[in-house]
This record gives C-alpha cells, structure tokens and sequence, in this order.
C-alpha cells in the first residue's frame, strides 16, 4: 500500500467489462509528509473520495482485487481515505482536514 493525493478526474468514452460505474481519478503519489514523490496516474475509486483527499492505494493484482469484479485490468486501487500520518522519525505528519499544519497539531 502507498499514499497519494487525488488531483483530479479521468472520463473514459469507452470501459473494460467491469469497470462499469466506477470512478477513474487521478492521483500523485506522496510520501508521509505530503510531498509529491512521482508522477501522477489513473487509480479506480472504491471509497468515494474527493479532490485534494490523501488516499491510501492498492497496485497490481491487489488493486483488480479491490474492486467489486475481480480480476479486471486496473493498475491502482484507491481502498481508503487517511485521517492522520504519524511518522516514525518524528517529522512532520498530517492530520485530514488540517493539512495546513504539517504535524503541528
């Protein structure tokens, strides 16, 4: 599993069999404490969630799992929404809603 930040939404004219009804969003990756950590991509939505979120993401065979047909050919999976990310190393975190303090809450 692995974080990342919702930036955006992708429409699709045309959907694998199984990939009826679900949401496509695009996603950059972050680390724990927001920072953007590589290019952004496409992931299928499982939890409802909006832009500017910090989702929580399945890759691979995990992610054609998470959806309710398995097995379809998705490469990520957005299976939850984060409230708060405390860092082992003690550096800044985040907490859902007050993005703006950066573990200083």
């Amino acid at each position: 599993m692995y974080l990342g930040r919702v930036v955006g939404t992708c429409l699709a004219s045309h959907r694998s069999p199984g990939l009826d009804g679900v949401r496509l969003l695009i996603v950059e990756p972050v680390d724990g404490s927001g920072q953007v950590t590589g290019a952004p991509f496409v992931a299928a939505d499982t939890v409802s969630a909006g832009p500017g979120e910090l989702v929580f993401l399945v890759g691979a065979r995990e992610a054609s799992l998470a959806l309710e047909t398995p097995f379809v050919p998705v490469d990520a999976a957005i299976v939850g929404l984060v409230d708060e990310v405390h860092l082992a190393e003690g550096g800044a975190g985040f907490l859902r809603g007050r993005d703006d303090l950066r573990g200083r809450a």
